[in-house]
């Protein structure tokens, strides 16, 4: 399995003390998490300049490469998406590591689609030509990406054009109903463990993220704060409006008070950061 970080802010902030110094980093949990578990099988960062992402990749463990905390300290952006690899599916390879990106859209996921090796005609098939001509990897989480993408398609939100996931309402029912699916699918065909589905979509202006058989933290930062790694602020800022970020990671990072999301969970942060966490079944159910 992997880890994820994702961060979503109302002004530009760097990320480089969350994802390199902190007292669980993401560079330290490549080497070993909380659960002693290394995850050396490749990095990304992804994150916005204007309205496109910026993605940087590397197929080699984030503890021993010199680049990741290179990219990380360079990174100021409002939305940032990163993820260390365990490879579970598909080789140790550029094209397989995490976050993918397509138009205005990153995604990352921790987790396995169990019966993948059953479901993928079924995937492809139910993914727009167009788009999966743009997949370049073996991953299940590549694939996923793609078919989510043209299920938001198919309900009115352009894959192409920035902002589109200002639409939250349709972004979460198709997100949740697609989760959803995937494991039932997993299920129906016999899988011989459940699917592990969290995800993290966003198009640089909202933001979902799926808790499904996996952990994940969030922290809800108000104010400007001296940050407690260095001692100094990280925001680009107008002091005359408030600050207000919101996080959330595989497991607590930092001394912040981190809470656990609960279980099939979908915690969405709307164009003004304001989050909300809902149970994916609730979604699913009142899905027009």
């Amino acid at each position: 399995m992997c880890r994820l970080y994702g961060f979503r802010a109302s002004a530009e902030t760097k990320v480089e003390c969350t994802l390199v110094y902190a007292q669980n980093a993401l560079l330290l949990q490549s080497r070993s998490d909380l659960r002693g578990k290394s995850h050396p099988d490749g990095w990304g960062i992804g994150f916005y300049l204007g309205t496109m992402p910026q993605l940087e990749h590397r197929a080699a463990a984030a503890y021993q490469d010199v680049q990741f905390s290179r990219t990380a300290e360079r990174v100021y952006s409002r939305t940032v998406v990163a993820h260390i690899r365990m490879a579970t599916m598909g080789l140790v390879a550029l094209e397989n590591t995490h976050p993918f990106s397509y138009g205005p859209w990153i995604f990352a996921h921790n987790g396995t689609l169990t019966a993948f090796a059953t479901l993928h005609d079924r995937l492809v098939s139910e993914t727009g030509p167009r788009l999966q001509a743009f997949r370049k990897g073996s991953t299940d989480s590549e694939q996923i990406f793609f078919w989510l993408l043209s299920r938001l398609e198919r309900n009115g939100i352009a894959p192409e054009t920035p902002g589109s996931g200002s639409d939250l309402a349709t972004l979460k029912s198709v997100v949740a109903g697609g989760i959803d699916q995937l494991a039932r699918w997993c299920a129906e065909v016999g899988a011989d463990k459940p699917a592990k589905l969290n995800v993290i979509l966003t198009d640089g202006v909202s933001l979902v993220a799926t808790i499904w058989n996996h952990t994940l933290y969030w922290v809800d930062r108000r104010g400007i704060h001296d940050c407690e790694i260095c001692g100094i602020p990280h925001v680009r800022h107008a002091q005359e409006t408030g600050y207000r970020a919101v996080v959330m990671a595989s497991e607590p990072i930092s001394q912040e008070d981190w809470r656990e999301i609960p279980d099939q969970s979908l915690l969405s942060v709307d164009p003004q950061i304001v989050t909300t966490i809902e149970p994916i079944a609730a979604i699913v159910n009142n899905r027009p």
